[in-house]
């Protein structure tokens, strides 16, 4: 079952993993790391008092090489450090921490990327606080299963304007194709398809049995193997895409009642990370 939880983008932040950690579920922060950032860092501890122990300390570091530390607080002592300078996580650049907890290990993924594990010296039962301080922009915090594709949720009460949908992911390298409908019962209001190889974006609706006239743009807003964050927003008029903060298509409503659309999907070949409906 998703479980996932969003918070103010107030930092530093501190909250609770309801039920704490499990295996085979997964701690998830999506943010944005500043452009003054000289380092942050998200810890899973025991507690959220100051002196609570720390099973894992993930430190991202920029004042100098770029490096990431981890690390455990224990009894208030530091262990032994791990440091891996390879960082995928770029200043002022948007990313996804996930934080997969297994029976020996976190296995710890950046914007879909396999970056390192690091072997429990705290057993993760005890863990149920998560932490994230210093200098970043804080979208979501969520600890979840994982999201599979192809997605489907409902949405309950139908669309409405001021109701945006937020989608993270990352094509696969070999990506051919993504696309999400926003349906009725009776058919799709809005079909958005993103074809890699012929580098363009098609949109249409479906009623009445059969697909409309298709309206075709180029110049995919999407990169294989690079994280997007998919906004879709609409009004009386018009449905708009935005992908990573900038506007990317504009579709008019062929189909206006807008309380009959109720189920979102996503297929393709990605990752998906998150959905926000």
């Amino acid at each position: 079952m998703l479980r996932v939880e969003m918070h103010e983008k107030k930092m530093p932040f501190t909250g609770p993993l309801l039920g704490g950690l499990q295996e085979g579920k997964t701690v998830v922060v999506i943010g944005r790391i500043l452009a003054t950032a000289g380092r942050f860092h998200v810890n899973l501890q025991c507690g959220s008092e100051s002196n609570a122990d720390i099973a894992l300390h993930f430190n991202p570091r920029y004042d100098g090489l770029a490096t990431v530390v981890l690390n455990t607080l224990q009894n208030s002592n530091w262990g032994s450090e791990e440091r891996k300078s390879d960082s995928f996580l770029l200043q002022n650049q948007p990313f996804i921490l996930q934080i997969l907890v297994t029976k020996e290990t976190y296995k710890i993924s950046v914007n879909g990327k396999y970056f390192m594990d690091y072997k429990h010296r705290i057993p993760f039962t005890r863990v149920d606080t998560i932490v994230v301080e210093k200098l970043m922009d804080l979208d979501f915090i969520g600890y979840q299963n994982p999201v599979g594709v192809p997605y489907k949720a409902v949405i309950n009460g139908g669309l409405q304007p001021e109701n945006d949908i937020v989608v993270y992911g990352v094509p696969n390298p070999d990506s051919k194709m993504m696309e999400f409908n926003l349906r009725h019962r009776y058919g799709v209001a809005f079909h958005y398809k993103s074809l890699f190889e012929e580098n363009v974006v098609v949109c249409n609706t479906f009623e009445n049995g059969k697909w409309g006239a298709e309206e075709r743009s180029g110049a995919l807003p999407f990169k294989k193997d690079q994280l997007f964050q998919v906004t879709i927003s609409c009004n009386k008029e018009q449905f708009t895409v935005w992908v990573n903060g900038q506007q990317a298509h504009t579709y008019k409503h062929r189909y206006a009642k807008l309380e009959d659309i109720d189920v979102f999907e996503f297929y393709g070949d990605m990752q998906l990370f998150f959905v926000k409906i």
